[in-house]
């Protein structure tokens, strides 16, 4: 059993008697220790997506599902492509299925897919993605007090709060779980 402050976008969990993967996950932290965690879950079974909110300390029957490296090749319209890196089987997820997974997706890159029995049902991406900024504002002479940040959009089309110092060109690593920017990539 976990609680659900201790669950993470990708995670499967058992809800009654069906089985939910978790898309999107936010944790807000409350007042008096009234803290909630916000999930977007599949449920496995029906297809259905459904947004619910669940105190931090509620627990769950966390289930292990089958993962798979594999690497993303395309998107087409609502699908995206992965290939099994020992079989080169072909996979499609489609955009519900990945979630917030696609603000990072790029091509040729190799994550975890989530599989269960024989269907692809999400993916698992690393805690930390290089991307590179393809735009942002240059930054404002004499605006140094504190931590000032701006927005960049990336390669893949999000845009992410960064330090002045960041330019265009520049590839820096991203928190995929707080779509925050840790540090420039090497």
């Amino acid at each position: 059993m976990k609680e659900a402050q201790e669950l993470r976008a990708g995670n499967c969990v058992k809800v009654g008697n069906d089985l939910h993967i978790i898309l999107k996950y936010i944790y807000t932290k409350g007042a008096r220790g009234a803290s909630s965690c916000k999930m977007k879950m599949k449920n496995l079974s029906t297809g259905g997506v459904s947004e619910t909110v669940y105190r931090a300390s509620d627990k769950f029957d966390l289930v292990v599902l089958e993962r798979k490296k594999m690497q993303y090749l395309y998107g087409s319209d609502d699908m995206y492509t992965f290939m099994d890196q020992e079989t080169y089987e072909q996979m499609d997820l489609n955009k519900d299925d990945l979630g917030d997974a696609l603000n990072y997706l790029q091509e040729q890159m190799i994550i975890d897919v989530i599989v269960h029995g024989e269907k692809a049902v999400g993916v698992e991406l690393p805690k930390q993605v290089d991307l590179e900024i393809t735009y942002t504002e240059p930054a404002v002479k004499g605006d140094t007090g504190g931590k000032v940040l701006k927005t960049a959009k990336v390669n893949t089309g999000v845009e992410i709060q960064v330090p002045l110092y960041c330019n265009i060109g520049d590839k820096i690593r991203v928190d995929t779980g707080t779509n925050e920017f840790v540090s420039r990539a090497n």
